[in-house]
C-alpha cells in the first residue's frame, strides 16, 4: 500500500502556474462527460455543443466575441481590484448601473441626432459603474465597511432600481405592457465591425483595455503602487503609498470597466433596457479573472473560454433539452477544478512506500 501526501514547495512553481490551468480544463471536460452520462445524454454531443459549435463558423466566432466582450472588460477591472487586495464582488451591480446610465442618454436621442452620441452613451455607462463602485469605496474608506458584503448587497439594490425604471417611468407606453424601454434609435447603436455579424467596436475597446491595463499594472508607478498595496500593505505604507487612494483607484477602475460593459450591451446587442440585462456577467467575470491569472493577456483566453460556456449552455437547452443552469454548472466545475489544481503550485505530491515489515 502506498501513501500520498502533499509536501510544501520551497517556492511557488512557475510551471504549475500555467500547467494547472490546462489540467483544470481537462478535469472540467472529464467531469462534464460524467455529468452528461448521468443525465442520460450523449457526452460526445454535449462536448460538441460546448467546445465545437461556438467556433465552427465565422458567425459563431462573432457570437463568441460578443459574449466575451463584457466578460473581458469586467475581468480587466476586477484584476486591478484583486491585485490591490480589494475584493469587489459587486461588478454585476456596477454593470447594471452602467447599463442604466447609458440608457438614460440613449433615450434622449432622436432620429436626427448625431451618431457621435455613442460617445456620451459610453461615458455615461462608465460613470454609472464608477458611481456604484464609489459607494462601496466610500463606505470602506469612511467606516471600514467590508467591501465584499457592501458591493454584493449593492448588486440587488441596482437590480431593484433597474426594475423600478422599466416597470415604471421608463416603460415603453407602446410596448404592449412589457417591462422595457422603447427601442433605442439607430444612431445610438454601437458601430459593428463587419456586416453579417453582431460584433461591434466593443471588442476592439476590450482589446485596447488589455493593452492599457497591462501598461498601467506593469509599466507605471501608480500600477506598481496598487500591487504593492495588495501584496504587502505595511510595506506600501512605509514607502509612502496611500492605502485609501489604492481602495478608491481599485474600485473606481473596476466599476468603470463594468459600467462600460453594461453600456456596450444595452446600446449594442440588446438595443434597449430590460429586466433581463443582468445575466451574471459580473459574477462570471470573477472566474474569468482568476482563470486568466489576473493578467490582461490571460484574460483574453479565459473570457473566450467562459463565453463558450454561455453559448454552449444556450445550445444545450435547445438541442439536448438540458436546463439553463447547465452554464452555471460548467462555470462552477471550472472554478473548483482550478482551485484544486492550483494546490500543485505550492505543494508537490509525494508517494511514500512503506518499508516491508515496518509497523
Amino acid at each position: 500500500m502506498n501513501f500520498i501526501r502533499l509536501e510544501a514547495r520551497p517556492q511557488s512553481s512557475d510551471f504549475w502556474r500555467i500547467a494547472s490551468l490546462l489540467l483544470a480544463l481537462i478535469v472540467t471536460v472529464i467531469l462534464g462527460v460524467i455529468l452528461f452520462m448521468a443525465l442520460g445524454k450523449d457526452p460526445f454531443k454535449g462536448l460538441q455543443v460546448f467546445f465545437w459549435e461556438p467556433i465552427r463558423s465565422s458567425y459563431a466566432l462573432g457570437e463568441l466575441m460578443v459574449k466575451a466582450t463584457p466578460l473581458l472588460l469586467i475581468a480587466l477591472g476586477l484584476s486591478v481590484s484583486f491585485r490591490s487586495n480589494v475584493w469587489n464582488i459587486g461588478a454585476e451591480g456596477q454593470y447594471v448601473l452602467g447599463a442604466i446610465g447609458a440608457s438614460a442618454v440613449a433615450l434622449m436621442a432622436e432620429r436626427n441626432t448625431s451618431a457621435w452620441i455613442v460617445v456620451p452613451i459610453l461615458l455615461a455607462g462608465v460613470l454609472g459603474g464608477m458611481l456604484w463602485a464609489g459607494i462601496t469605496a466610500w463606505l470602506r474608506d469612511r467606516f471600514n465597511a467590508n467591501e465584499i458584503l457592501v458591493s454584493l448587497m449593492l448588486v440587488y439594490v441596482g437590480i431593484m432600481f433597474l426594475n423600478y425604471l422599466v416597470f415604471g417611468p421608463w416603460k415603453d407606453p407602446a410596448g404592449y405592457n412589457f417591462p422595457q424601454t422603447k427601442t433605442f434609435e439607430a444612431v445610438t447603436h454601437i458601430p459593428k465591425l463587419w456586416t453579417g455579424s453582431r460584433v461591434n467596436i466593443g471588442w476592439l475597446l476590450a482589446l485596447l483595455g488589455v493593452a492599457v491595463m497591462g501598461l498601467f499594472l506593469f509599466r507605471t508607478r501608480a500600477g506598481w503602487a496598487q500591487q504593492v498595496g495588495g501584496l504587502a500593505p505595511q510595506a506600501a505604507r512605509y514607502a509612502g503609498f496611500s492605502s485609501r487612494r489604492a481602495i478608491w483607484v481599485a474600485l473606481l477602475i473596476s466599476g468603470g470597466c463594468a459600467g462600460l460593459a453594461g453600456a456596450l450591451e444595452v446600446a449594442g446587442p440588446i438595443g434597449q433596457l430590460t429586466p433581463y440585462v443582468p445575466v451574471g456577467y459580473g459574477f462570471a467575470a470573477i472566474i474569468v479573472a482568476f482563470v486568466g491569472r489576473l493578467h490582461p493577456l490571460g484574460l483574453i483566453f479565459s473570457s473566450l473560454l467562459m463565453s463558450m460556456f454561455y453559448i454552449g449552455g444556450e445550445l444545450a437547452q435547445s438541442r439536448l433539452g438540458l436546463p439553463k443552469s447547465i452554464t452555471g454548472v460548467f462555470q462552477g466545475l471550472l472554478l473548483f477544478s482550478l482551485l484544486a489544481c492550483d494546490v500543485l503550485m505550492v505543494y508537490r505530491l509525494r508517494i511514500s512506500w512503506p518499508v516491508k515489515g515496518a509497523h
